[in-house]
């Protein structure tokens, strides 16, 4: 269990706090963050079914948390369309250790129960630690969202009730990839395979990706709406999540035959083709390889295919690596680790793709150093993944995933944040794949040493989002974090001498002339923004209109500055253009001030007085 996980409750007790506190009070807990009522169900419409509220006691007679061990036939979908979390954490129950630091084995229905739970996620580089309640939504007193095939069998129901928790309620757990949930079970690298695009030696990787622990899942594309769901005549079903449990070799008439081993989380409906339970393949083979390979099958969602089968049929491969290691060599290295966390608001830094050129340079900017090559080698490898934060938690508001994609260019290495002619005359040099709307991104490059210029984006400008960057390479790497913010820090470094006005209020005659001349300036560069003249200029000018005046900004206070001062169509009227500038002006008067505070302080320390 990570030592440092952080309690999400909003009092800040942990879970053994709050445990012991009902054990004196002989009170069950009730959680006040995710209270037992329908707002922690559905938000956007009312609940269909009438549920009640049942603690596990309340359904049997003799509940236990895990029974037997946790396994993949604990995970049998209820009601709710959480396929790709279920898939999940059926590939979870294969890994034990990693099961131990998500479902803690501290608790339990013994002596020291209190109604109390609590299990682990990662999030944005941090591990939580989730508690809830032990109220179940029920109907009759059967559990129906994930239950277990046991009825008295309860860590796996608890467990979606947390990650509901984590993410506002259960009703933004209905659509996801399977990958997210794995990632938030580990905190590894996510890699995506198109099956009918693969390498030619996929089942390899995937092999080697299972013997190193990694998490894997698959699903089958869909073309509408209408095929949600939709079971082929095969016994596969469309735009369903499964989870990858196995890989073998068998010998059958003679030749090596590669088999792939999936898992249905409905518990039932599996496929019906070659190398299914019942099929005349099995009889074939060695009856001891038989027994060890299918064991006590059953109809229990869980099936064997061909592998060349499972291409034709499925379309998409997801693997969540507990470390960046690649998949395709048997090199293991030791990976260096930087982390960045940034956001895109309209206005100021929302310049989406490439193809919207006026705006695609306003986006956040990293410089990446690549400083050394790879052992053996004269490239450098380095993996690169961009995650949105916090959006299925923002559904309730009415937001979702955004579209999301990077580009990586070769960047001069004296520059700073780079203007619109750059990306207008300067290719990338690699970029993610496509744009997508999932929660991250991440593709692993081959480059040669050099200065990298980092820009993530949304596929649309305006469009808004908090983002992180994971950048992994095998030598340490320079990076810096946007690049103002860098520089700065969260203060404004402002390089011409401001005007002085005196105790009086009034400027004098030779103030005033400083101050004209600035004015002129100041007119000369919104008109020369104001390109349609309307009397307005783009709010993602702001920063260049700025820095021409002599005032850098960091990322953060233009972001401010653009909330504060553009309209609904992220123009700036001359009259804010010059508030905004007298304001920042007055600003540089103040630091002065603290400047010269400051140093009159460290004078007065310096000489013991």
């Amino acid at each position: 269990m990570p030592a440092n996980s952080i309690s999400t409750q909003a009092d800040g007790k942990t879970f053994e706090q709050l445990r012991q506190e009902c054990l004196q009070k002989k009170k069950l807990f009730e959680d006040p963050d995710f209270p037992a009522c329908d707002s922690s169900l559905y938000f956007s419409q009312s609940v269909p079914i009438n549920f009640e509220w049942k603690r596990p006691r309340e359904l049997c007679e003799n509940p236990e948390f895990i029974v037997g061990g946790a396994d993949r036939t604990d995970i049998c979908q209820g009601a709710l369309g959480d396929c790709w979390l279920l898939a999940a954490i059926a590939s979870l129950t294969l890994h034990k250790e990693t099961l131990a630091r998500v479902v803690p084995n501290d608790q339990g229905f013994d002596r020291s129960y209190a109604g109390i739970f609590h299990f682990q996620f990662w999030q944005h580089n941090r591990w939580l630690d989730v508690v809830v309640d032990d109220r179940l939504p029920a109907v009759r007193n059967r559990l129906v969202l994930l239950h277990s095939a046991s009825n008295n069998e309860f860590w796996s129901a608890l467990l979606e009730k947390a990650y509901a928790k984590l993410n506002g309620s259960y009703e933004s757990l209905k659509g996801g990839s399977t990958l997210e949930a794995m990632e938030d079970f580990t905190g590894g690298v996510g890699e995506t395979y198109e099956t009918k695009s693969a390498p030619t030696d996929l089942f390899n990787i995937m092999k080697k990706a299972y013997d190193r622990g990694s998490m894997m899942g698959c699903s089958i594309d869909i073309t509408s709406s209408a095929e949600s769901e939709a079971q082929t005549a095969s016994g596969l079903v469309k735009g369903h999540a499964y989870s990858i449990t196995g890989l073998e070799e068998v010998n059958y008439r003679g030749k090596k035959v590669k088999l792939i081993r999936i898992r249905n989380p409905w518990g039932q409906v599996e496929w019906n083709g070659a190398w299914s339970d019942e099929s005349r393949e099995w009889n074939v083979i060695d009856s001891s390889e038989k027994q060890r390979i299918l064991q006590n099958s059953m109809d229990d969602g869980e099936f064997w295919m061909e592998f060349e089968d499972f291409k034709a049929n499925y379309d998409k491969i997801e693997i969540c690596n507990l470390t960046p290691d690649s998949l395709t060599d048997d090199t293991k290295r030791k990976w260096e680790v930087n982390m960045f966390e940034g956001n895109w608001i309209r206005g100021s830094t929302a310049g989406g793709c490439r193809n919207f050129i006026d705006t695609f340079w306003t986006n956040p900017q990293f410089k990446l150093t690549l400083l050394h090559a790879d052992d053996n080698n004269d490239k450098c490898s380095v993996v690169i993944a961009l995650m949105q934060k916090n959006r299925r938690a923002l559904r309730k508001e009415g937001l979702d995933m955004q579209t999301i994609g990077f580009a990586l260019y070769e960047a001069p290495a004296d520059e700073d944040h780079l203007g619109k002619d750059f990306f207008r005359y300067n290719g990338s040099k690699a970029r993610s794949k496509t744009y997508i709307n999932v929660r991250e991104i991440s593709e692993r490059f081959t480059l040669p040493p050099g200065n990298y210029l980092l820009v993530p984006t949304t596929f649309q400008p305006h469009d808004e989002a908090d983002f992180i960057i994971r950048i992994f390479s095998e030598k340490a790497a320079g990076t810096m974090y946007d690049i103002y913010v860098w520089e700065y820090c969260l203060s404004i470094s402002i390089s011409f001498k401001s005007i002085q006005v005196d105790n009086s209020g009034q400027l004098e005659f030779q103030e005033f002339k400083v101050f004209w001349e600035k004015m002129k300036k100041w007119i000369m560069l919104f008109i020369s923004y104001d390109t349609d003249r309307s009397g307005k200029m783009s709010s993602y000018e702001l920063r260049i209109a700025l820095k021409a005046a002599g005032m850098h900004l960091n990322t953060k206070l233009l972001q401010l500055l653009g909330l504060r001062f553009a309209d609904e169509n992220y123009d700036i009227d001359f009259d804010d253009y010059l508030t905004c500038i007298v304001r920042l002006e007055n600003i540089h008067d103040l630091l002065l001030i603290m400047k010269l505070l400051l140093s009159f302080q460290f004078l007065l320390l310096s000489m013991n007085v």
